[in-house]
């Protein structure tokens, strides 16, 4: 079986850590699990140990993991919300609940598989091996709204040349609990995956992390809860989701970020990819938006028929 190569560097913030653990934190997608099954060999400074030695400032690492069986990106007919398609790119407005890409637990009914049958076209212009065909960007999976897929390598690199510098202005609205400090402002902090809970990120120090900045606008407020814009300027792995929670303001419906005491009250993420401006390979700049969901309003509703209620009672 072929084998996949890491080679990372520990920063001094790092010292300590298990050699397992520093590497799931610094390889994106990576999990303890993942490198069990993958029968993951640790080197440091290109000496072996064990996973459990702990690493030091400088020290080079060195991981080498076994390539899993290649995913299944055989085509499924997948619904897709088409809001705009030409030669070169595809633009859908995602649902709640799908997932990109193809991962563990996740290795059907991803938005890839559904892109693959409607642009049959594709699977010819992309390598055989390619895990993640025309994807440019990707939502977690309960954040709905705009993604742009590329049908061709070429307009991919493109496209993910735009969104590596800054070119691409995108727009989100979300429902958090509480108010923002201003009615406007920008949130800025460097992130880093928390060493506790793996599957979440939390603000650090700067000159650790990686650098993050997001601007807001206040839309509405509500008893409890205010409807927000969200222009993420940096484009970090739960990025809005940290700085609203940063803030004291949380999305509503996060059951990574949020609270507890709201499970269930919230038809999940209210977090939604509104609008999504960049230049197509023929040149022109364009704006493609999706909609706000129905799940947005009726949840809206329902929390200012509560305090109308309980101004009555008052």
């Amino acid at each position: 079986m072929n084998e996949l190569t890491l080679e990372l560097t520990v920063p001094a913030e790092c010292a300590g850590q298990r050699i397992d653990q520093f590497v799931c934190g610094h390889a994106e997608g990576l999990t303890r699990n993942q490198l069990a099954r993958r029968s993951a060999r640790f080197f440091i400074n290109s000496r072996e140990v064990k996973a459990s030695r702990k690493v030091q400032p400088a020290q080079q690492i060195t991981v080498m993991l076994e390539e899993l069986p290649q995913q299944d990106l055989a085509p499924e007919h997948i619904p897709l919300d088409i809001r705009y398609e030409d030669e070169s790119v595809l633009v859908i407005s995602k649902e709640p609940g799908v997932v990109v890409h193809p991962g563990a637990g996740n290795e059907h009914g991803t938005v890839i598989h559904g892109v693959l049958h409607h642009c049959r076209e594709m699977a010819g212009s992309f390598p055989a091996d390619a895990q993640r065909p025309g994807i440019v960007h990707r939502l977690d999976k309960d954040t709905s709204g705009i993604m742009i897929i590329a049908k061709d390598p070429r307009t991919h690199e493109m496209l993910a040349r735009q969104f590596s510098r800054r070119r691409v202005h995108k727009t989100y609205i979300a429902v958090v609990r509480g108010m923002p400090p201003y009615a406007s402002g920008s949130i800025e902090t460097h992130i880093v995956r928390d060493r506790v809970h793996r599957k979440r990120f939390i603000p650090a120090a700067p000159g650790k992390g990686r650098s993050a900045r997001t601007d807001y606008r206040v839309l509405k407020t509500y008893r409890g809860y205010t409807l927000v814009q969200l222009h993420p300027v940096t484009g970090r792995t739960h990025q809005l989701r940290v700085h609203m929670k940063h803030i004291g303001c949380p999305i509503a419906g996060d059951s990574i970020y949020g609270s507890s005491e709201e499970s269930g009250m919230t038809p999940g993420l209210l977090l939604h990819a509104f609008s999504l401006q960049l230049k197509l390979p023929e040149g022109e700049r364009r704006t493609f938006r999706a909609p706000l969901p129905e799940r947005f309003s009726k949840f809206l509703t329902a929390v200012r028929d509560a305090a109308s209620q309980a101004a009555d009672r008052d």
